[in-house]
């Protein structure tokens, strides 16, 4: 749909989208190289063409410090001078381990001793 509005409009658009990720904390790390996230979703990750080179395999996605996603990338394209990267799979990250267990939403929270 971008491709009918005129070019003038379109390069702003694209400048606003980079000026966007420069404030963004969301970033992509492979060993110490860092990337700016331009757009992030379930299926699709995009990054600047230019400043990324071609992912493949598996990726960690960080808000500043804090671990969030991992995502493995099958496919990647580069559509008007951004890196679009297609997941296979992206796992959120959590904190706590996951239960082995049904836990009971009515169980009580503690019990009261007898006196």
């Amino acid at each position: 749909m971008l491709e009918f509005l005129p070019k003038e409009l379109r390069e702003g658009l694209d400048l606003a989208m980079v000026r966007k990720a420069r404030r963004s904390r969301l970033r992509v790390q492979l060993g110490e190289a860092v990337f700016p996230v331009l757009h992030l979703t379930t299926e699709v990750i995009v990054l600047d063409a230019e400043r990324t080179p071609r992912l493949r395999g598996l990726v960690d996605v960080f808000d500043g410090a804090r671990h969030i996603l991992q995502g493995l990338i099958v496919a990647t394209r580069v559509e008007n001078g951004r890196l679009v990267c297609e997941f296979k799979r992206a796992t959120v990250v959590s904190e706590t381990a996951p239960l082995d267990f049904w836990r009971d939403e009515n169980a009580p929270v503690a019990y009261l001793p007898k006196h």
